[in-house]
């Protein structure tokens, strides 16, 4: 389930929780370069806060240069 965008610079940022067994998987995906990272946590974790990590995650990842 693909969870709206979130503003970040010129593009946006997707997010989509998936879950898998007795954890959630977050991806995070750039509108604008495409480029996406993922990570699993809890099922007790709130999706606001997953998504907040997951999106930390994908900006260090586009700072550092992409893929």
């Amino acid at each position: 389930m693909t969870q709206g965008g979130t503003p970040s610079g010129p593009g946006r940022i997707f997010l989509e929780f998936t879950r898998v067994g007795r954890q959630v998987k977050v991806s995070a995906i750039d509108e604008a370069t495409g480029v996406e990272v993922s990570m699993i946590g809890p099922l007790n974790v709130s999706q606001d806060e997953l998504g907040r990590l997951a999106v930390r995650k994908l900006k260090r990842r586009l700072e550092q240069g992409g893929a």
